[in-house]
């Protein structure tokens, strides 16, 4: 059995566990430890993740398979946004598998859940950023129609 429930205050244990968990096996590979754990502790810190959860343009969605938790999703619009994008823009900024879980259709029915949520809050766009060393992602968004619109910095460590 599969579910898709919003991640609440209460849950920020679980989301900041699951969220260094798959970024680290999914980057772990292409990235120093040094960048990887620079990332970490800014990104998942848990007052960080505290501020995520509480901005009112943004919403993260955790999804259990089988009673376990298997992931996440954070959606962003308005000024929430990474980007500055129109206000008919949402944005997926996470869909985070573990691995255990992944090509078992989740990423799918996370992106499916984003398309339903962009419906009900009147969006007519939505966007992702991917690492272009992120293959599995690349073609995963290519084959749902997602196509290459623009680039993007992104800082790691002291990667650019």
């Amino acid at each position: 059995m599969i579910s898709i429930e919003p991640c609440s205050s209460g849950q920020i244990d679980l989301l900041r566990s699951v969220s260094i968990d798959t970024f680290i096996d999914t980057f772990r590979e292409q990235n120093t430890e040094e960048n990887l754990q620079a990332y970490v502790d800014r990104a998942f810190d848990e007052e960080q993740l505290e501020k995520e959860l509480a901005e009112p343009e943004s919403a993260f969605y955790l999804i259990y398979m089988d009673g376990q938790l298997a992931g996440y999703l954070k959606l962003n619009w308005g000024d929430s946004q990474t980007e500055q994008m129109e206000h008919d823009h949402l944005e997926v900024e996470r869909i985070y598998i573990r691995t255990i879980f992944k090509r078992k259709g989740l990423g799918r029915m996370l992106l499916d859940h984003a398309f339903e949520e962009a419906r009900n809050k009147g969006k007519n766009t939505i966007w992702l950023g991917v690492w272009e060393n992120n293959q599995d992602a690349l073609y995963f968004y290519k084959k749902l129609g997602f196509f290459e619109a623009g680039k993007h910095v992104f800082q790691f460590g002291d990667e650019k």
